[in-house]
C-alpha cells in the first residue's frame, strides 16, 4: 500500500469489545479487502474472513488462503455461505467482512442497496456480534498518489435488513459530507 498511496487516514475510533466482528464496507475496488485487513491488523487483530462471489474466488483462487470464502448468488448454496459466516461469528477471535451491496460500485454512489444476507447472518449468529460500518474514499488532490480515507463507526441498531441499509446510507452520507469539508 505504501507504494500505491500517499497516505492513509482512519477517521473514527471504534473500541474493541472482545466480540466477533461483522465488518460492513462499501465495495469500490479490489483494494477494499486489503484496506480492511490493514485496519484489522492495527486495531482488532481478529482472524480475517471475507465473503466473495464464487466466480471471482475461482478467478483469484489465492484469496481462499487469505480468508476468502465463496457465495453464489441466486442458488441454494447461498444458504451454506450465510450459515458459514454465522458460524465464524460464533468465535470472538473472528472477523467477517461483507460488502452487502454484493458488487463493486463507484465510491461516488449516493445510495447503497443491501442484499439480504447480512440480516440472515446476524439472526443465525447465536452470540452477540460487534458490527462495524466502514466507508472508503480515495482522493488525489494535488499529489501524484492518492490518499485513502477510511471512516469507521460501530453500528448499534437492530439486525433488520432495511434498518441496517438505512443506517449505513446515513453513515455514508455523513462521511461524504465530512470528506468534502476536509478537502475544501
Amino acid at each position: 500500500m505504501k507504494r500505491s498511496f500517499a497516505g492513509t487516514e482512519i477517521i473514527g475510533n471504534v473500541p474493541d469489545k472482545g466480540k466477533a466482528v461483522l465488518w460492513i464496507a462499501n465495495h469500490v475496488s479490489w483494494w477494499d479487502g486489503i484496506w480492511v485487513l490493514s485496519v484489522n491488523q492495527k486495531t482488532f487483530r481478529r482472524k480475517f474472513h471475507f465473503m466473495m462471489l464464487e466466480e471471482q474466488l475461482r478467478k483469484n483462487w489465492f484469496f481462499q488462503f487469505t480468508g476468502g470464502f465463496s457465495v453464489k448468488k441466486g442458488t441454494r448454496s447461498i444458504l451454506e455461505s450465510l450459515n458459514y459466516a454465522a458460524e465464524l461469528l460464533q468465535n470472538p477471535k473472528n472477523m467477517v467482512l461483507m460488502f452487502p451491496q454484493g458488487e463493486i460500485q463507484s465510491m461516488h454512489q449516493q445510495q447503497f442497496y443491501f442484499e439480504k444476507g447480512v440480516e440472515k447472518i446476524l439472526l443465525k449468529a447465536q452470540k452477540e456480534v460487534q458490527t462495524i460500518f466502514h466507508a472508503n474514499f480515495v482522493d488525489y488532490l494535488s499529489q501524484p498518489k492518492p490518499t485513502l480515507y477510511q471512516y469507521l463507526t460501530e453500528y448499534k441498531g437492530g439486525s433488520s435488513h432495511y434498518e441496517m441499509e438505512e443506517a449505513y446510507n446515513r453513515f455514508y452520507r455523513e462521511c461524504l459530507t465530512a470528506q468534502m469539508a476536509k478537502l475544501s
